[in-house]
């Protein structure tokens, strides 16, 4: 069972778009977010001036993925006042240091090299790094503390709302349960169920998540849209059709990653491409709608 983990933020003008600095309980680590446009008050912060990692971030724009970048430095402060902060793309940066001094530049070479391959399998940004840098040469103990400190760094930046570690499906679990299963713990268990739609001969799959419905990589989707589709859906579809992230084939398209969507009628509407009610539409493996499923879990709460 998980262990809860608490995250203090201390908001250094009391605004939450200023700078911002981020520690959680019993950790050595911290984390220091700052705006592009105040780069320069980051030199009365020491915790800025170490050896560490660093993360720059566009802003999203639209539904295109935004950009990022990783990188490490002996003097994160230095590096960005004096190299990276002629890169134009991104608009705020978050720093992970560490409060004593054990962090060397074999760790944070290492932690660069980790966060990079994560972030490539997560595929939520589009990383302005050429290359993934090779792993530093650790030993077995340093390894699983670096292993430990980039954990406590993907649940940071999730907090500050950076989820670039965090990949949009977990592992799913099968629908057929063992036999000592209650219906409250199958409702709970609900949102990893592999659901299908099946439309005008399209095959689509999909899942529940925490931050909202993930249409599956594959999924078949149509390319025309009536005029009651909802627009912000239909503007969906045309971006990922521009990125390369929906491609024609025979007489539909297909999705080439899996893509999260607020709502399953939201899914529902991109694949059909008219309106459609999403808890209606999805149905798993047995034969249940999402909607009895959502009801499972109101009732049995």
């Amino acid at each position: 069972m998980p262990i809860g983990k608490s995250i203090r933020v201390f908001l250094a003008d009391s605004t939450v778009s200023g700078i911002r600095y981020a520690e959680l309980v019993n950790w050595t680590g911290q984390a220091v977010a700052c705006p592009r446009s105040r780069l320069t008050e980051l030199t009365s912060w020491p915790e800025a001036s170490k050896p560490g990692v660093y993360l720059l971030f566009e802003a999203r724009l639209g539904d295109s993925k935004p950009l990022a970048y990783i990188g490490e430095s002996e003097n994160v402060t230095e590096r960005l006042t004096t190299h990276d902060r002629l890169k134009e793309f991104w608009n705020e940066v978050v720093i992970f240091t560490s409060k004593d001094e054990n962090l060397t530049k074999a760790h944070v070479k290492f932690l660069e090299a980790t966060l990079v391959g994560l972030t490539r399998r997560a595929d939520r940004y589009e990383l302005e790094n050429g290359n993934t840098p090779p792993e530093s040469s650790l030993p077995r103990a340093d390894r699983d503390a670096m292993a430990e400190f980039t954990e406590n760094i993907r649940m940071v930046l999730g907090t500050l709302g950076y989820p670039i570690l965090e990949p949009l499906l977990k592992a799913t679990i099968p629908v057929a349960q063992p036999s000592g299963s209650t219906p409250q713990e199958l409702a709970r268990k609900s949102s990893a169920i592999d659901l299908t739609f099946k439309v005008n001969n399209l095959l689509a799959h999909g899942t529940l998540t925490d931050e909202g419905f993930v249409l599956k990589k594959g999924s078949q989707v149509s390319k025309f849209n009536t005029d009651s589709a909802a627009q912000r859906v239909v503007k969906v579809k045309e971006q990922l059709v521009a990125d390369g992230r929906l491609v024609a084939q025979d007489d539909h398209l297909v999705l080439q990653e899996d893509f999260l969507l607020s709502s399953s009628s939201y899914a529902a509407v991109m694949v059909a491409g008219t309106s459609r009610s999403g808890p209606q539409s999805w149905i798993s493996s047995d034969g249940r709608t999402l909607k009895s499923i959502e009801d499972a879990a109101v009732n049995d709460a």
